[in-house]
């Protein structure tokens, strides 16, 4: 384990990414995701887990994760990905399930918050017009 990294154990990292933990399992195994034992937990690391989340971002098969069969509400829980400052703000993106989700914030807040690639958050999403679309 590397120090001061955060790592998820299996049906965490599965969650974020809105796969079954056997899927995650099985991309352990065939080396798409590394994995490593803590405790006698199977875990993987929070910035490998962020990358695989933003390249699973744009993939075609995404819709078809478990997380597209539910109705996206208020409160999405996923895992950081990217984080860009300057001097005054900060443009945090996150992948929550299928969802890519982009927060322009104080830079001050995201430091106050940690949000660095691999962090668990959760996105809060209000707003005033909401699209609904049928595939």
């Amino acid at each position: 384990m590397i120090i001061g990294v955060t790592t998820y154990r299996v049906a965490e990292a599965a969650a974020l990414l809105g796969v079954s933990d056997d899927t995650l399992r099985r991309w352990v195994e065939a080396g798409r995701l590394t994995a490593t034992s803590e405790g006698g937990r199977t875990v993987v690391p929070g910035p490998e887990l962020a990358a695989l989340a933003e390249s699973l971002a744009d993939h075609p098969d995404r819709e078809q994760t478990r997380a597209s069969s539910v109705s996206a509400r208020n409160r999405l829980a996923g895992i950081v990905t990217r984080v860009v400052r300057d001097r005054v703000m900060a443009q945090v993106e996150m992948v929550c399930g299928p969802y890519r989700m982009v927060s322009l914030m104080s830079a001050e807040a995201a430091d106050e918050l940690g949000l660095e690639p691999g962090v668990r958050a959760i996105a809060s999403v209000k707003s005033t017009n909401v699209v609904v679309e049928r595939p």
